[in-house]
């Protein structure tokens, strides 16, 4: 049972990627990397490049529109030796899709196949692909969707139950991801996404739609050990004791920390983490807690934000009700 760290633009960078693999992240993607910038060698598409062995196995995921540019984009990237090239067909947002690329090419498939096939064409290293339900809902077309980008030579297919449409709103649909899994036609894998936030939840995906793995995205934002407490849960049945408020904000301390590293600045290394700080379960819940939240994402040293986070273990770092709320175990 395989659990991946889904490609997330501004989120799964070197610093949160290791972060993951320490914690048991099965394989890793990077960031989106836009084709055209890559091929006109952007320095800040080509530093998304940048991956280690520490990381491996790592997927460096690419986005375009047109077949050529994304071919010459594989073969840039098959430079830098990952263990798999992935194509997004799957982001939503408005830049991408709404510009005919990502999940916007779920609405013109001939041109998605054939993107598909010049990249297989193109590169040595394995190709997969992510992508969604459809455009709508009244064009689901994954169940033969799959098959066909199965036919263009694809390694692996990672399936998000939503449509475009839909965007990140209403719940993940699921049965269409069973339902190109137990496809007697189908023979790749098949990496299940959306929705999976607790280990429960896993192992139900697991057992009733049989994927063979599945893609956490947005429930490891500042919660980089849930990789740990899900296959914990999947190995033994059992969940992990409840964490330590402190343990957690050290983990986030060091993820601000190799932000920092990573970019080479101070403060924009602190803003690229905030995200995290937003949305961790570890500050999820408090009382009167709005101005040190306020507080936390403004601060721009390290030193002021390390003062806050411990300030807040010294406040709240006792209340056992908030361990259970926030799902720390």
């Amino acid at each position: 049972m395989q659990l991946y760290l889904a490609p997330m633009e501004d989120v799964t960078d070197p610093a949160f990627r290791l972060l993951c693999k320490r914690f048991g992240a099965d394989r890793v993607y990077t960031e989106f990397v836009n084709a055209d910038a890559l091929v006109r060698d952007v320095a800040s598409t080509t530093r998304k490049l940048q991956i280690s062995d520490a990381e491996r196995p790592v997927a460096i995921q690419i986005y375009g529109r047109e077949p050529e540019a994304m071919a010459d984009a594989a073969r840039i990237v098959e430079q830098a030796k990952p263990d798999f090239i992935d194509i997004n067909f799957g982001c939503p947002v408005k830049k991408v899709a709404g510009k005919g690329a990502g999940a916007g090419l779920l609405q013109d498939v001939p041109k998605l196949l054939a993107i598909t096939r010049a990249v297989v064409n193109a590169v040595h290293t394995p190709v997969t692909v992510k992508t969604r339900l459809g455009w709508d809902d009244e064009h689901r077309i994954i169940v033969d969707l799959a098959e066909a980008l199965q036919d263009c030579g694809i390694a692996e297919l990672a399936i998000h139950g939503r449509t475009r449409s839909q965007m990140y709103r209403g719940d993940a649909d699921w049965t269409l991801i069973g339902e190109v899994k137990n496809n007697p036609r189908m023979h790749i894998p098949i990496i299940g996404n959306g929705d999976v936030t607790t280990p429960e939840r896993a192992r139900e995906c697991f057992e009733r739609y049989g994927v063979d793995a599945i893609m956490i995205g947005r429930a490891t934002f500042g919660c980089p050990w849930i990789f740990e407490d899900m296959k914990h849960y999947l190995r033994t049945g059992e969940l992990l004791p409840k964490r330590d408020m402190r343990w957690c904000v050290e983990i986030l301390k060091e993820h601000v920390l190799r932000s920092i590293d990573w970019i080479g600045d101070e403060r924009k290394g602190i803003v690229h983490s905030r995200r995290h700080f937003a949305a961790s379960p570890v500050f999820k819940g408090l009382p009167d807690f709005k101005q040190t939240r306020i507080a936390l994402l403004r601060a721009e040293t390290r030193e002021e934000v390390f003062r806050i986070m411990d300030e807040i273990v010294e406040v709240y770092g006792g209340m056992e009700w908030r361990a259970r709320k926030c799902r720390l175990r």
